[in-house]
């Protein structure tokens, strides 16, 4: 059984896809719109589209003929927590940093 955060990553992991969401962010799309504006073929937009339902990440339903795609925004809740763990950490302060090393070559000189 594959981890739903491993499978989520990997989704995430191709442009193509990431750019797939994003256009999902705004509104419930057909097949035929979300291949519009990819220089690819309707198959290869397919199997993008197979990797981010298999995710979680969209959901697909037949509406007549058509094949609607919708974005499931909360499959990203646990790849979301997951990288908010890492906010533990002050950031760098690169300003300090950058005054810390002019004192320090300065006093080497």
């Amino acid at each position: 059984m594959t981890d739903p955060l491993d499978t989520a990553f990997a989704a995430l992991a191709d442009p193509t896809r990431r750019a797939i969401l994003s256009m999902l962010l705004e509104d419930d799309m057909a097949v035929t719109d979300v291949a519009e504006p990819f220089d690819m073929s309707l198959a290869a937009i397919s199997k993008h589209l197979m990797i981010l339902t298999k995710a979680g990440l969209i959901s697909q339903e037949k509406r007549g003929r058509v094949k609607w795609c919708k974005l499931e925004p909360d499959a990203l809740r646990p790849a979301s927590v997951w990288m908010q763990s890492f906010g533990q950490f002050e950031p760098v302060n690169l300003d300090a940093f950058e005054r810390f090393l002019e004192t320090e070559l300065d006093n080497q000189e």
